[in-house]
């Protein structure tokens, strides 16, 4: 998700509040919010999948790799 499409977002959030949206702006601001969300989800999935759990006798264990969905 780049800087633009989170600006688009966001103007088509304020405009909502201001007037309101098109059907097709309404559209837009749907599938914008659903890519930012998978974006957001596939960083912290990745972000996860990275985490390891020290136990207390210096061993180290793998967290299970879980789809998050």
């Amino acid at each position: 998700m780049d800087n633009l499409n989170i600006d688009r977002i966001n103007e088509l959030y304020k405009k909502s509040k201001e007037v309101g949206l098109t059907e097709e702006e309404k559209t837009e601001q749907a599938e914008l919010r659903s890519a930012y969300v998978m974006a957001i989800r596939k960083n912290l999935r990745g972000t996860l999948n990275n985490i390891s759990l020290l136990n207390p006798d210096g061993s180290v264990t793998e967290l299970s790799k879980k789809n998050l969905q």
